[in-house]
C-alpha cells in the first residue's frame, strides 16, 4: 500500500471540505463571491474539528522533520568548524601521516 503524507490527506481533506460547503451553498440565490467566502469560512471551521487528526499528524511530521534538519545542520557546522565527531559505525582514523 502506498504510504501518502499527512501533510497530502489534510490539504485534499480541507479543498474536500471546501467543495462540499460550497456544493451545498450552491443551491442557495446569493452572489457568487459571498458563496465562495461563505463556504471557505465554513469549511475551515470544519476542518478544525472534523480534520484534527490529519492534522495532528501533519505536525509531528513537520516536527520531525525540523528535527531532522536541525541535527544534520549541526553536524555540517562542526565538521566545517574541523571538529569532526567520531561515529561509532566508521572506522577508526587515527593512521599516522
Amino acid at each position: 500500500m502506498v504510504q501518502v503524507s499527512a501533510a497530502l490527506k489534510y490539504t485534499l481533506g480541507r479543498i474536500g471540505l471546501f467543495v462540499a460547503v460550497l456544493a451545498g451553498l450552491w443551491l442557495i440565490d446569493m452572489n457568487v463571491f459571498l458563496k465562495l467566502m461563505l463556504a471557505l469560512v465554513f469549511s475551515a471551521a470544519l476542518s478544525f474539528f472534523l480534520l484534527r487528526g490529519w492534522r495532528d499528524e501533519m505536525a509531528g511530521e513537520i516536527a520531525e522533520a525540523a528535527e531532522r534538519r536541525k541535527v544534520e545542520k549541526e553536524r555540517l557546522r562542526s565538521a566545517l568548524a574541523g571538529e569532526n565527531p567520531q561515529d561509532p559505525t566508521d572506522p577508526p582514523t587515527d593512521s599516522p601521516r
